[in-house]
């Protein structure tokens, strides 16, 4: 196990007023333990308690490599998982609980009174998971790196006739060549009037000259997720395609330059947002800024006008401004963005500038 990060977590707990919590992420297990767990309908937690070791619930089916068996109490299909908590948890104290605890092992220790009380304790892991240590950082930078790769790989399949799923099939097969492990999610490819649609699934639409061609592709490489879009035209550029491109990039690139640790989340959102809504498309900016990244494609936290928090050393997070225009064309650019002690650090190394694929 990571007893760093367990005592980052431990630390943030104490700071709620808990002493305890039982967590069941799987993603916040692997975290803290370098093991990875898809436990299905089987209970799986770590608690977490003050003055005791950690406490790994696993079914016998499952292997945990990483984690030293005296951590570990074993359970097999004939026992109730959740009950082998019960010893081990402060009857006299509240209980933290992570949000993706199922409801049917919440309710069995509810009704045993295993605790005093029952609270929401993934804030206090989602604040220690947002600030990526050097580790994390050198797997995201790795990722990132990967992706830009597949970026540049991609742009050079784009050819008159190509569909868009034809381009996306494509992508897997680069990204598998690239020893990526596989999708931070489903790839988004849009030609023209579908790049419109935010989350447009590729499908067999062709491509014409003077379209736009719309990647959002990101790749999981060592547990760690990478994202990037970018917005290409194809033989030609129109005037409208011109003019919003150039908007989106300064959007893009004014947020960016902003990035430093004790700026509001919001703030960022408000700067991007500005000049979009000065330039007269305001209302075709239809999503927040940004979204926290790591071991999942979206985490907790995101760059919108209703997160006030600070950004802070560590935060990865995604800049992505877009306008959409309805039944004629869209543009986005995305990167991800690493705040630094002094600054940020753009992962994605892909040029912005306007280009037109011959």
């Amino acid at each position: 196990m990571n007893q760093r990060r367990i005592d980052k977590i431990m630390d943030s707990l104490k700071e709620a007023g808990l002493t305890q919590a039982l967590l069941s992420d799987p993603f916040s297990l692997t975290y803290v333990t370098g093991d990875n767990f898809r436990p299905g309908e089987r209970f799986l937690a770590l608690l977490l308690r003050e003055g005791q070791k950690p406490a790994l619930f696993l079914n016998r089916l499952f292997f945990a490599p990483h984690v030293a068996p005296g951590n570990i109490v074993p359970y097999d299909d004939t026992e109730r998982g959740a009950l082998k908590a019960l010893p081990l948890i402060d009857r006299s104290r509240p209980l933290g609980v992570d949000k993706k605890m199922p409801a049917e092992f919440l309710l069995e220790l509810q009704q045993r009174n295993a605790a005093s009380g029952y609270v929401n304790a993934s804030p206090c892991v989602d604040h220690v998971r947002a600030c990526k240590d050097a580790e994390e950082i050198a797997l995201m930078v790795r990722a990132s790196q990967m992706n830009d790769q597949a970026m540049l790989a991609l742009r050079e399949r784009v050819r008159e006739g190509v569909t868009e799923i034809g381009l996306a099939d494509e992508l897997a097969g680069i990204y598998r060549e690239l020893g990526a492990d596989g999708l931070s999610f489903p790839s988004i490819v849009s030609f023209g009037a579908n790049a419109a649609d935010p989350h447009h699934s590729p499908d067999g639409t062709v491509l014409k000259p003077g379209q736009c061609v719309l990647f959002d592709i990101g790749c999981v490489k060592d547990g760690y997720c990478s994202d990037m879009t970018r917005t290409y035209y194809f033989k030609t550029v129109g005037a409208k395609d011109l003019e919003i491109y150039e908007i989106t990039r300064r959007a893009n690139e004014s947020a960016e330059a902003a990035m430093k640790p004790g700026v509001r989340y919001c703030d960022l959102d408000g700067i991007a947002r500005k000049v979009i809504a000065d330039a007269g498309y305001g209302p075709y900016f239809t999503h927040r800024l940004g979204h926290s990244i790591g071991q999942q494609g979206h985490e907790w936290g995101d760059v919108s006008s209703a997160n006030t928090e600070r950004v802070r050393p560590g935060n990865v997070f995604s800049c992505e401004p877009g306008i959409y225009l309805p039944g004629e064309t869209g543009v986005r650019i995305e990167d991800l963005c690493l705040i630094t002690e002094t600054g940020v650090q753009i992962l994605n190394r892909v040029p912005k500038e306007l280009q037109i694929i011959e």
